[in-house]
Order: C-alpha cells, then structure tokens, then sequence
C-alpha cells in the first residue's frame, strides 16, 4: 500500500464494505499493532474483544452511530456492513482516568495497519455503551471506550482543502468529500501566528 506517510494521508474512514469475512489471523495482527502503541508510564490499560461471528456482528450494528454530518445516508446499507468489529477496553483496575489517550494511539495504529492490509475501517465512538457490554459481557471494572468497524471497501472517500465548512459531504455521484484544514492554516514557524505559506513567512 506504500510508506507509512502514504498510509496516513490515503486513510479514510470507509462505511460501506464488500462482505469477504477478514481472517482471524489479520485481525490479531491488528490487535498486535494496537499492543505496540506508546501508553503513559507503559501502564498499558487498553484490552481489546474481536467481534467476528455474523451472530455478534449483527447484534452490535444497531448500536452503533454512523456519520452525524449526513446521517442517515451514512449508514451502511444491506449487503454494505462491516465484516468484523474490535471493541477498545480500558481496564480500570490498571488506570482509572485518561485512560482515553492509550486508547486513542491504540486505534490509530490498528486503523493505518488495516489500510496496508487493504482492509476498510470506520472509528465509532458513539455506542449505545451497555447493551454492547452486555452482549460482550464486559464486566463493569471495564471501560468500553470506542468500537472499530472493519471491512473490505466498497467506497473510496476522497479529501479536499476545507473552506468554510469542516462536514463531510457525499456528491451527486453517492463519493464521500472529507474536507481537511490546509498544512498553512495550522502550521506555525518558531512562534504562534507566524505562518509558514509558499515559502515565505506571513504574520496574522
């Protein structure tokens, strides 16, 4: 798929996916990746459930919350859902506050190591929490911090410079617009608001 900087800049979260199930093998491999991530003090609070039985599969997409912006066409339509889920945990007992962080540099490393695989991957934070604990039966010394759609794609997101608006947008032709704010609106050069633009220093 090419050098990790490509991985980062062609990554999108997809939510339409072809149905070919991921193997065990390549969804460990995730977890692995995830298992390398940095964690605060090397506390290491993050714990992880594979979710690939159709059973379980079906039973979690309810409960998921699929991009606000253009709800409900961001739903993943029949024949169109996720192959297979991992549900980030954060165990109590290890850390019991910011545990988020782990958790967060946690994902980044499955969803780029997804992508060289060639495998689809949506964040979803917002989770109807304890049915899925339930259904997963997580204790309650447990934190279900975020779930993990994963899938082949069967969309290709494309990004644009953001203008006014940061919402992601689907065209006339159903291909998903995710705007990103430019590298010289956000970048700074030795101080707060001198910015780095064309080659050349701008004071705002």
């Amino acid at each position: 798929m090419g050098t990790v900087f490509e991985l980062i800049k062609t990554r999108r979260s997809v939510r339409k996916f072809r149905q070919d199930p991921i193997s065990l093998e390549k969804l460990l491999k995730l977890v692995e990746a995830a298992r390398f991530a940095p964690s605060a003090a090397n506390i290491q609070p993050c714990e992880y459930v594979i979710v690939n039985s159709r059973e379980k599969v079906n039973q979690i997409f309810p409960l998921l919350k699929w991009a606000g912006y253009i709800h409900p066409h961001g739903i993943p339509g029949k024949g169109e859902e996720p192959s297979a889920y991992i549900a980030v945990l954060i165990s109590l007992k290890k850390k019991k506050k910011k545990g988020e962080v782990d958790a967060s540099a946690a994902i980044q490393n499955m969803l780029l190591t997804a992508w060289e695989l060639g495998i689809g991957s949506c964040w979803i934070k917002s989770v109807k929490r304890r049915s899925i604990k339930k259904i997963l039966r997580i204790p309650h010394n447990v934190q279900l911090d975020s779930v993990i759609a994963f899938g082949y794609p069967a969309e290709n997101p494309v990004t644009e410079d953001a203008g006014e608006s940061i919402k992601y947008y689907k065209d006339d032709k159903g291909i998903l617009h995710v705007p990103k704010r430019s590298l010289s609106s956000i970048v700074f050069n030795n101080q707060y608001g001198l910015y780095y633009e064309k080659e050349k220093l701008v004071v705002d």
